[in-house]
């Protein structure tokens, strides 16, 4: 990592990212910029920010189920419960009569009061705050790694699947009409989003963590005129937010994940400006 940290010293040579630490978040925000960035697009236009912030709390249970299996670090937990919870969500809203928004409410308020029990009975509930707020200034190289190697496979994901993701977000009857398997991409989006959050949520926090994938997202969506430039901005929203709500905290001495939402809120209102003068 060291060369890499030469490097970066070398091409931005600015204060903030002097010391490793702020480098290694620099480093995470780099593929967590297209992660939310493409997400948060899919969830924004599917109406399914509530789902994101659903997986986003239930993490809590995960983090519990983590510590009762006596694992070190719950995140392989936390990515199976958020996973699981993800389907099942999903598999419930296909087939029952009750509405996005009753299915979702209901297993994410069991999902976390079971995990505040959990990890409240032994009375030691506030050793997790920290996943409360997040703290991506504590996020080690292999975290990065792993960060990378979700933001890779998302992008596979992308590739081979956007046009169908699309057509069933537009409309999911004509969609089935040309063979389209939406139950399944369904389920690989509630999939995929339940894995980034899960991955994410240790270092941003279950408080933000759905501000940083909705935000980008609908910023995005005020000031563009198609679905590829949609995209576009949003990853560049999510980047340059990251990047600058990253600067601000190491100036302020403030949370970076609240820091990045501020300036995610920033530029949204920024859009919607641009948006009525567009109109007048």
């Amino acid at each position: 990592m060291q060369d890499i940290y030469d490097f970066i010293g070398i091409i931005l040579p600015f204060e903030w990212l002097q010391p490793d630490f702020m480098k290694n978040a620099f480093l995470a925000l780099l593929a967590a910029g297209p992660l939310f960035g493409i997400l948060g697009s899919f969830v924004v236009s599917n109406k399914m920010a509530f789902f994101s912030d659903a997986i986003g709390h239930s993490a809590l249970t995960g983090i519990a189920i983590g510590v009762l299996l006596g694992i070190k670090d719950p995140t392989a937990a936390v990515v199976a419960f958020s996973m699981g919870l993800g389907f099942a969500i999903i598999a419930v809203k296909n087939r029952g009569s009750a509405s996005s928004d009753t299915i979702i409410g209901v297993f994410s308020s069991t999902a976390v009061a079971l995990g505040v029990v959990l990890l409240s009975a032994g009375g030691n509930f506030s050793k997790y705050q920290r996943y409360l707020v997040g703290d991506i200034l504590s996020i080690r190289p292999y975290e990065i790694f792993m960060l990378y190697a979700a933001a890779v496979i998302l992008i596979i994901i992308w590739l081979l699947f956007y046009n169908k993701m699309l057509l069933v977000n537009l409309h999911p009857v004509f969609a089935r009409s040309r063979g389209i398997r939406v139950f399944a991409v369904e389920q690989l989006f509630s999939l995929a989003t339940a894995a980034v959050v899960a991955l994410s949520i240790q270092w941003t926090g279950l408080l933000v963590i759905n501000s940083l994938l909705v935000l980008p997202a609908a910023a995005a969506r005020m000031i563009s005129s198609g679905s590829r430039k949609y995209l576009g901005f949003s990853v560049l929203i999510s980047l340059v937010s990251g990047i600058a709500g990253l600067a601000l905290s190491y100036y302020a001495g403030a949370a970076s994940g609240a820091s990045i939402v501020l300036v995610n809120a920033v530029i949204f209102f920024l859009c919607f400006m641009i948006k009525l003068l567009r109109k007048n």
